[in-house]
């Protein structure tokens, strides 16, 4: 940690040292980010936190992963998997690494409807890039404010309509069948502002038996209802078809790395249909105390065919290899807040209720139809499993900003997280027996932060908070042997974390170093992972701990430069076994690294981005090597890639049109892009394309 300090002393000593520049050096615009207390600017939030612009997220890129616009961002692995079936693979220093699909560990939200459910598992399957005005990433201690599972908070926010009506069309190609294209339509009139956005998207993948289609569409109406309220309506849908290559070996990427031969053999797929509708109701009170209440809703269903061998099937407790969910979710969040005066200084308080339910019924199907002889596998059979499943959580909180002195801004908040988990067995046959359970999980959430305004451009802050994590269900789906019944001797994770941080605004560019570390006590962790069944257990104590850096500065002439730096190093502080009991060759030794994680990552870039006229660039992403298992015995090597893009726009009238070319990976590096997390069959490696390209082009017209 040596070099980290001493990275963090010359950021605080930089503003002195550039005192003597230009006044005429241009300075960033100011943005805002989205808090439990309102808007505020990222310059004065005691954390960590940035903004990620939507029109820099669609500017010379496909525009279909969240993997291809946030590598700026410090603290934050996300990986492309090459796998539409599993999601991508997105942790926030190192929460959510061990994830074997979806996200979990990091909370997500779009337009303010949680995009994670309340027992913690995520998917941004749903978050149209196409319409996204901008992305949030919040990252430390204060992220224990959102509630169960918030090692990290990722928001999206869709952009409002303005101005008269306007209609566009966008779309781009690519490598490996790779197809795009979308549909947006936007204004305002008087007291209402709308917008709809539609998204079509298709690839024949870069391994076999990696095909995938999606289908995105998101809209957004907003009335002003009078000069005090306004009301937003947010909708969206979600179709996705696609097939799942699997992980493989070591052994098997040197082979063929493009290979799913067992893939081919199951013809493993997800199918998600998935729709919700959220209400939005702001209201100024008065000059002091403003209303904000949100209600949503909406429903899912999966389909998803697993490699499950027949043979393992035969057991009577085995829940087969197709898994059929169907999920309505609905909450609500009530949140007031008031700004007063303490002891003569500005005093903000702001206190809700965060109210989730989740409904599920849960089958599981044999993936076979015939003899166990001569199977027709890939089809779905008998019914072996059968439960509804209910998880809700009631959670207040409460946040207060208190600015004691001129220079001195003190913050604490607290939320209390009640979240209870049911099962109700419907298939009870024979030694299959009555599975049913309920679980429920509490803890308070202090978080606390001191901010210290040096100058009026250099801020630096300490924050420390508490935060915990449940099982998801589908951590509590197994119990490792083959035992029936839920796994709720799992206990949840608890964690305390403390960061120091500075954040300098330095010749017209942004600089912001953070040192954090974070103690977890009872952390999950795979336990088993075998035939498409993963069972977890509490492994005992674990430390995360690291410094990021990131810069952001762009020039008058429109030459912008980013940088963002992380070191992270995540350990076990306990040994613990795995799978358990303890035997021959499964122990996990204190001080192993924590899987999933880079212990190292750089993104650099550096472009012309001019409003008009041509523009061009280059990135380079790097990722120090990541561990595949507890064990630490198997590993992907670290890589770093380069990518370089040119592109186009010109506004005329009412007309505006863009074109871009791109090329990822340029000098084809042949590298693995995510890792399965503790995979029992060794199958722990998704290998990522060597050199791609694309090409794309819209246009839109305001009438």
């Amino acid at each position: 940690m040596k070099s980290s300090f001493a990275a963090l002393c010359l950021l605080l000593a930089a503003p002195w040292t550039a005192r003597a520049q230009d006044a005429a050096v241009p300075t960033l615009r100011e943005i805002t980010v989205t808090t439990p207390r309102g808007e505020v600017r990222p310059f004065e939030v005691a954390g960590s936190v940035d903004r990620v612009e939507g029109e820099d997220m669609r500017e010379g890129r496909l525009q279909v992963n969240l993997s291809e616009s946030l590598g700026g961002v410090p603290g934050l692995q996300v990986q492309n998997r090459q796998n539409y079936a599993q999601d991508l693979q997105l942790s926030v220093r190192g929460f959510g690494a061990r994830s074997t699909f979806g996200v979990r560990g990091v909370r997500l939200y779009v337009d303010g409807i949680p995009a994670t459910l309340p027992d913690g598992q995520g998917q941004t399957s749903n978050i149209d890039i196409g319409s996204v005005s901008r992305v949030e990433i919040l990252r430390g201690p204060f992220s224990a404010l959102y509630g169960n599972s918030s090692g990290g908070v990722l928001q999206a926010f869709t952009e409002s309509g303005e101005g008269a009506p306007k209609l566009g069309y966008s779309f781009a190609s690519g490598s490996d069948g790779t197809m795009r294209q979308g549909a947006k339509a936007s204004g305002a009139n008087g007291s209402i502002d709308y917008l709809l956005s539609a998204s079509r998207f298709h690839t024949d993948g870069y391994r076999d038996h990696s095909e995938a289609h999606r289908r995105i569409a998101n809209g957004k109406l907003g009335i002003r209802l009078d000069d005090d309220s306004r009301l937003t309506l947010i909708v969206n849908s979600v179709q996705l078809r696609a097939q799942d290559p699997l992980g493989l070996t070591a052994e098997q990427v040197r082979a063929d790395r493009r290979g799913a031969a067992l893939a081919d053999q199951y013809d493993t797929r997800k199918t998600v249909d998935q729709s919700q509708l959220g209400l939005l109701y702001e209201r100024r009170l008065d000059a002091d105390n403003d209303l904000r209440l949100m209600v949503y809703g909406g429903e899912r269903k999966t389909t998803q065919f697993q490699a499950i061998p027949v043979a393992a099937q035969a057991s009577p407790l085995q829940a087969g290899g197709v898994i059929g969910l169907e999920r309505s979710y609905t909450g609500v969040d009530a949140r007031w807040t008031a700004r007063m005066q303490l002891a003569g200084r500005p005093f903000e308080l702001v206190t809700g209720l965060a109210h989730d339910t989740l409904q599920e019924r849960r089958r599981g199907y044999e993936n076979y139809l015939g003899s166990a002889a001569a199977p027709w596998l890939g089809v779905p059979g008998r019914l072996r499993r059968n439960e509804h499943n209910e998880v809700s959580n009631v959670d207040p909180y409460l946040q207060a900003t208190w600015r004691l002195a001129e220079r001195w801004t003190l913050e604490a908040g607290l939320r209390h997280s009640s979240v209870r988990f049911d099962s109700q067995d419907r298939y009870v046959f024979g030694r299959n027996g009555d599975d049913s359970g309920t679980a429920n999980y509490r803890k308070a959430l202090p978080v606390a932060a001191l901010r210290y305004a040096a100058t009026p451009d250099l801020n630096l802050y300490v924050t420390a908070g508490r935060g915990f994590e449940t099982p998801t269900l589908n951590e509590l789906s197994y119990r490792s042997g083959g035992l029936a019944g839920l796994n709720f001797a799992l206990k949840p994770s608890v964690n305390e974390s403390v960061e120091v941080g500075a954040k300098a605004r330095l010749a017209g560019g942004l600089l912001t170093a953070a040192l954090f570390q974070t103690r977890t006590a009872d952390e999950i962790v795979t336990d088993t992972n075998v035939g498409g069944r993963a069972t977890f257990q509490n492994a005992g104590r674990t430390r995360r701990e690291g410094f990021e850096l990131g810069w952001l500065h762009e020039t008058a002439s429109h030459w912008r430069t980013q940088i963002a730096y992380t070191r992270l190093d995540a350990r076990y502080r306990d040994a613990f076994c795995s799978p358990s009991p303890c035997g021959a060759g499964n122990a996990v030794a204190a001080g192993n690294r924590i899987p999933g994680i880079a212990r190292q990552s750089l993104f650099a870039s550096f472009g012309h981005v001019p409003p008009d006229g041509w523009r061009a660039g280059a990135e380079l992403r790097a990722l120090s090597r990541i561990l595949a298992n507890d064990a630490n015995s198997a590993s992907a090597a670290g890589y770093a890639v380069a990518a370089l893009y040119a592109g186009y726009v010109k506004r005329w009238e009412r007309w505006e049109v863009n074109a871009f070319a791109r090329i990822d990976n340029l000098f084809d590096r042949r590298t693995v892009g995510s890792v399965i997390v503790n995979e029992g069959n060794a199958r722990y490696f998704e290998p990522a394309p060597g050199r791609t390209w694309t090409v794309g082009a819209g246009a839109a017209y305001r009438f």
